[in-house]
């Protein structure tokens, strides 16, 4: 199945990382927590231009399908797709690209 994002969303695949700590004990709470970081699977054409210079026009996304993101946690909304794990997540809540 294929997802295509409307407006200014993403579509993510959480990177999931370890959370070892040497010597400290951590609790099943931590390994349940949302990611903070994924790629980008797919984005959609953008929000559309709301000041009256460019009224209607789609404003592109700064972001791009395999970026590598990090975003705040509890922002994104969760869905399964042929059994597999993504995050919706609109522009606004993108805080970095990661190079």
């Amino acid at each position: 199945m294929k997802i295509q994002p409307l407006s200014d969303h993403i579509l993510v695949e959480p990177i999931k990382e370890e959370k070892k700590k040497g010597g400290i004990i951590l609790p099943d709470t931590v390994e349940k927590e949302r990611s903070e970081k994924g790629k980008v699977v797919a984005v959609g054409p953008g929000k559309r231009a709301s000041s009256s210079a460019g009224e209607g026009k789609r404003v592109p996304l700064d972001v791009k399908k395999g970026d590598v993101v990090l975003f705040t946690k509890y922002s994104p909304n969760e869905v399964k797709v042929d059994g597999k794990e993504y995050l919706v997540i609109k522009e606004d809540d993108i805080l970095a690209i990661i190079n």
